[in-house]
């Protein structure tokens, strides 16, 4: 079965989580710039004019779509290279994907999201996950 995994994580902190993501093997992945916030409720800041809340805060979302075997060594990636401690360290969601189906090749499944080099060629998986 194939899983999506969604990170919310610190701006300044997306170089760290692909670095370890690409150290493990994870390949393919997206990252997008959205805002928000959660417990925090954001910031204050101080200006000129006096402080005011900043309630919508920069952040990366990162998406992954990987084998479920991988899942919980690329979560502990994730979690170790995004974690600073503080407030607003972010979050990881956890999907089930239904299907996959890369467009150039037609390959479905666990095929489609292969990649050479990727964390299951890494670990002779690829032929074994194929099947």
């Amino acid at each position: 079965m194939l899983k999506k995994i969604e990170a919310i994580i610190r701006e300044d902190k997306i170089n760290d989580v692909k670095d370890a993501l690409r150290d493990l093997g994870i390949v393919g992945l997206n990252a997008f710039e959205i805002r928000g916030h959660g417990r925090q409720g954001g910031i204050k800041l101080a200006g000129r004019s006096g402080t005011y809340q900043v309630d919508m805060l920069p952040k990366i979302q990162v998406n992954i779509v990987l084998s479920e075997h991988n899942l919980e060594e690329t979560i502990e990636a994730i979690l170790k290279s995004a974690y600073t401690g503080e407030t607003g360290d972010g979050l990881i969601f956890v999907y089930p994907v239904e299907e996959v189906i890369r467009i150039r090749t037609r390959e479905r499944g666990h095929e489609a999201v292969m990649y050479p080099g990727d964390i299951d060629e890494r670990k002779g998986l690829a032929k074994i996950s194929a099947s």
